[in-house]
């Protein structure tokens, strides 16, 4: 069942983007049985809705349930390779390739799907809150010119004092993400980038602090 962990193949997706879907043949199937047919099914609530059927030497697949979602997203690039385009979130979900084998040995193989958005583009805006002639009070905000989904953001900089380095963590955050910095103009100018990431897509965006802090 699915509980059998090593059935399971977790699979991640952009939207948009594809997915492949490949069957392995299991150690416990004998040499000698012959795959005979694999059934591709989806599932709809609790049940599994079987797709098509793909059998060795047949070049044309039998379609059993040409659902509409599906429909031209979904190929057959060999016998056990499958492919989903333009992948949408309603595509996450729950799929299953049963295989047939002569004499008469069945097994599954679950795939667990998940879609996620690409992150949004970013920008970062810079406002100065006072700048002495040793000193740059800089506030900077990144800001993801739409919302996507959950993501996570990290601040990279380049050529900052290491006391001030220490103190920023990645995390979820509110948008905009906002950093402050007060930065000794006697050092070389440092660099500051904001990564805005989730499970499959990342953006960046990075102001050079010395254009910034100009007298």
């Amino acid at each position: 069942g699915v509980e059998d962990s090593r059935n399971l193949v977790s699979l991640k997706g952009t939207q948009g983007g594809s997915v492949v879907f490949h069957v392995t043949r299991r150690p416990e199937v004998p040499p000698e049985a012959k795959l005979e047919k694999i059934s591709w099914a989806v599932k709809n609530e609790s049940n599994y809705i079987v797709l098509l059927h793909v059998s060795p030497g047949v070049d044309v697949p039998e379609w059993v349930n040409s659902q509409d979602k599906f429909k031209e997203r979904l190929h057959v690039l060999n016998t056990t390779t499958l492919r989903i385009d333009k992948l949408t979130l309603e595509d996450s979900g729950w799929y299953r390739a049963r295989c047939s084998f002569s004499p008469g040995i069945e097994n599954a193989q679950y795939f667990h799907l998940s879609v996620y958005e690409p992150v949004s583009s970013i920008q970062m805006l810079a406002e100065i809150l006072s700048l002495t002639q040793d000193w740059c009070n800089v506030t900077l905000e990144c800001h993801a010119l739409e919302t996507s989904g959950a993501v996570n953001v990290s601040w990279e900089s380049k050529g900052l004092p290491k006391e001030l380095e220490q103190r920023w963590a990645p995390g979820p955050a509110p948008n905009p993400w906002t950093l402050a910095l007060n930065l000794p103009l006697s050092q070389p100018s440092p660099s500051v980038t904001c990564v805005v990431s989730n499970l499959v897509d990342q953006k960046t965006a990075t102001r050079d602090l010395g254009e910034v802090c100009v007298h």
